[in-house]
């Protein structure tokens, strides 16, 4: 089984082909150009360095929502494009979901973190547990679980409810850099910060998911896709409070 994965969520641009569960070419940037100017370049080089043949694709991963409005849009445009074209099945992974296999096999609780403005973030928490092994079999098998679901929230009340829960939480994605300094002072339980290598979204990890999610039958028509934005646009929330005022001079 062939995956092509696409991450454009946040402030990175990721691209990456899983085959069989081994990852045959990743493509990650974090720079100060746009995802309208990398994701497709991005995608011509790995396709390119690779000789792949875009028609032995089996599905497309997309990272679903939340994140950026624009960054989502765009990732949506170029996974729609190409599933209409190719023929292929979309697999809508949820971003903080995406986010969360970087630490794949840890004990710990695992709290992704976007910055969503206005003192809030896209987060969610996450575990890894142990799914029963088959008989006869000694090899572990772990499966990722929700322990809450992908939202925004403040920051207050997020690291309020992970101290209710009472264990260690390794802290990850965008949000880190804005809001350390508060989640520093109101952690109460240990916790810690991923590192470099696996603390930003990775397409690599959207194509591991999309592969088990695809094996379970959760796929969409490119037609039928749309980004989760979880929240209105700022966009649409200043068109909303300038039809309030107009309403209420009207009154």
């Amino acid at each position: 089984m062939k995956i092509l994965a696409l991450d454009s969520s946040g402030l990175v641009a990721s691209a990456a082909v899983v085959e069989d569960n081994v990852l045959i070419a990743e493509y990650t940037t974090d720079y100060k150009k746009t995802h309208s100017q990398t994701l497709l370049p991005m995608l011509d080089e790995i396709r390119q360095m690779i000789d792949l043949d875009l028609h032995t694709i089996d599905a497309i991963a997309i990272s679903a929502g939340p994140g950026s409005f624009t960054g989502l849009r765009i990732g949506a445009a170029t996974a729609k494009g190409l599933g209409l074209a190719l023929n292929l099945p979309l697999v809508e992974v949820p971003t903080l979901e995406g986010l969360a296999f970087n630490l794949w096999g840890t004990d710990k609780l695992v709290c992704p973190i976007m910055d969503a403005r206005r003192n809030q973030v896209y987060t969610g928490i996450y575990e890894f547990c142990k799914a029963e092994a088959e008989a006869g079999s000694c090899e572990q098998q772990l499966v990722m679980q929700c322990v809450k679901d992908q939202c925004a929230s403040p920051v207050d009340e997020l690291v309020d409810e992970l101290n209710r829960l009472g264990r260690e939480v390794i802290f990850l994605g965008d949000g880190v850099p804005v809001y350390r300094k508060q989640i520093t002072e109101g952690m109460k339980v240990p916790f810690s910060f991923a590192p470099a290598a696996n603390n930003r979204q990775r397409a690599a990890s959207v194509a591991s998911l999309g592969a088990i999610y695809y094996a379970q039958g959760k796929t969409v028509t490119a037609a039928e896709h749309e980004p989760e934005y979880l929240r209105k646009s700022q966009a649409e929330r200043e068109r909303e409070e300038q039809e309030k005022v107009a309403k209420e001079a009207q009154a």
